[in-house]
């Protein structure tokens, strides 16, 4: 049985959305009213142990959410399709691309971990580790991933959210899936790759991309979105849906 999803629109061109560690199907909320309906079909699937799919175990890899997605798009009659990817999502959306770079339109990629995974200290790796069972260090990283900028209210709510809409144990699993998988040896880079990063997030930020994505893809550009961290869904919704959508539409008019 596919994964749970929901969709919005009914266009000609059918985009897979995956979330972040933090998030759900329901992450990018904030910008679907403004999504154009008559060009594309979004799809926005929920991994194993998140939204309402929170019951239902798995492995919680990066390949299984690949594994997901691809028998979500062929349940839907997707043969070709475009792929957004926030966070954690951004190395699903690559590792889809590996599976089957046929099918592959473009990708967006935001604020992505990039497909090598990322190496962190051992205070900042604990920090991450325990943030499954602490909703104090969910607050702290997600201050810290954009700019500790933001109002207090939104941090608390954001933590809430990831911890009422994801187990404990997915929430841990996933951490080692995006954190210490690689498989940057069997990316091909020539798909058109948009990368959408924010201003004000220390980690996922232009330098980072300039060493991973824009080496890997040489049809890669990359974006700063101003006034946003690691959550651009949810500080620029507006600059973010326009951002998506002029690259999908070039892709699909070039």
């Amino acid at each position: 049985m596919p994964n749970t999803f929901h969709r919005v629109g009914n266009g000609p061109h059918p985009v897979l959305v995956l979330h972040g560690w933090f998030g759900d199907a329901h992450s990018f909320e904030q910008i679907e009213p403004w999504l154009n309906s008559h060009a594309f079909s979004y799809v926005f699937m929920d991994y194993r142990g998140y939204g309402s799919m929170r019951e239902t175990r798995g492995a919680y890899t990066i390949d299984e959410i690949a594994s997901d997605a691809l028998t979500l798009a062929d349940a839907l009659g997707f043969h070709a399709f475009s792929l957004i990817g926030h966070s954690m999502g951004g190395m699903a959306i690559e590792r889809i691309a590996t599976r089957a770079p046929d099918r592959v339109r473009a990708l967006v990629a935001v604020a992505p971990v990039p497909c090598g995974g990322i190496p962190y200290d051992a205070a900042t790796r604990r920090l991450l580790e325990d943030a499954a069972q602490h909703v104090g260090n969910r607050r702290a990283i997600i201050d810290r991933s954009t700019g500790g900028r933001l109002p207090s209210s939104w941090v608390e709510w954001k933590a809430a959210y990831s911890a009422t809409h994801s187990s404990q144990e997915a929430f841990a699993a996933y951490l080692r899936a995006w954190a210490d998988t690689d498989f940057s040896d069997e990316i091909a880079g020539w798909h058109p790759v948009k990368v959408l990063v924010g201003k004000h997030d220390p980690t996922f930020n232009a330098g980072l991309m300039a060493k991973t994505y824009l080496r890997r893809y040489p049809h890669a550009t990359v974006e700063i979105l101003e006034n946003a961290g690691h959550y651009p869904m949810n500080e620029t919704p507006l600059a973010l849906a326009s951002a998506i959508e002029s690259f999908l539409t070039e892709t699909a008019t070039s």
